[in-house]
């Protein structure tokens, strides 16, 4: 699954290498395809993969394996930027020595009733653009036929809605939406917001993956003493996993772009420039004894 922007000039139209097929679907129309264990390539697109996870794909794979986030990210995921600023982003691992899906068995995927996203929209491509001008962004879906499919040739036709309920693909794509959003506007802004913090790529990390983590956050003294939410509606989103996600994602946002939606504290800002403060008058403070420390190397050699 990819997102991408366009300026409704045609960009999107794929490469010759490419192997999404340059027709645009709606939701309504039709194409031919059918995946089953006695076709004889299967299993095949798993043995060579390079698949994004989303942090619904992460929750659901989580929770299978009954893991914590950090646990799943350590064990079964690796590092990558999404973007040339570094926007740090998790892709599935693979075998060892291999570009094998970790999850693949000689009977097929081990994990197939939580599967990713990316793998359950196979043979689809879907694509959210956003053209110029436009505040929001919209879906669109291409077949991606690779050579090594043989599924494509199965007499099969059903239409891309009808694909994407088969396959379980709606609440995914639910959960993910606001994330989706946050990466397109990210690239439609460019230059406007410019490359983010380190800090806010590491807040954008755990939000998006570490949701345990993010969790400990939000019950933190730090988060309670800057942002102002109902009690009942902090329990809520912490004991519900895709409640504190949808959560985090608005947290994003605020973090992002300045998206207000969480209200902070009034005297928060008073209190986080009177904690600044004190940051900076020990640093003065250390930097002095340093220097004093360093005259008096100067002269014990006199003495």
């Amino acid at each position: 699954m990819a997102d991408t922007q366009t300026t409704g000039t045609g960009i999107n139209d794929p490469k010759p290498v490419s192997p999404l097929q340059p027709v645009q679907l709606s939701l309504e129309d039709t194409f031919q395809f059918r995946c089953h264990k006695g076709i004889p390539c299967f299993n095949a697109c798993c043995k060579n993969i390079d698949i994004m996870l989303t942090p619904y794909d992460v929750l659901m794979l989580k929770r299978r394996f009954g893991l914590s986030s950090r646990e799943f990210i350590d064990r079964y995921t690796r590092d990558y930027s999404m973007d040339a600023h570094g926007m740090p982003g998790l892709k599935l691992a693979t075998k060892e020595g291999s570009r094998e899906c970790t999850f693949l068995t000689p009977e097929g995927c081990g994990v197939y009733e939580d599967r990713p996203s990316a793998c359950r929209y196979y043979a689809l491509g879907m694509l959210a653009m956003r053209k110029t001008g436009s505040p929001t962004d919209e879906d669109s879906y291409f077949v991606v036929k690779e050579d090594h499919c043989l599924g494509h040739f199965e007499p099969k036709q059903q239409t891309v809605r009808e694909y994407r309920r088969e396959q379980g693909i709606e609440p995914y794509d639910e959960a993910n939406r606001e994330w989706r959003q946050i990466l397109l506007k990210k690239r439609s802004a460019g230059p406007t917001i410019g490359r983010p913090s380190t800090r806010s790529f590491e807040m954008f990390f755990l939000a998006s993956y570490d949701l345990d983590g993010f969790r400990d956050f939000v019950s933190s003294p730090g988060f309670e003493q800057l942002f102002e939410l109902e009690p009942a509606l902090k329990q809520a989103i912490l004991a519900a996993d895709e409640k504190l996600l949808a959560f985090a994602f608005r947290f994003l946002k605020q973090v992002l772009f300045g998206e207000f939606s969480i209200p902070v504290r009034k005297d928060a800002a008073d209190r986080r420039r009177e904690l600044l403060k004190e940051k900076v008058r020990r640093v003065e403070e250390e930097a002095m004894r340093r220097r004093m420390a360093d005259e008096d190397l100067k002269y014990e050699d006199l003495e």
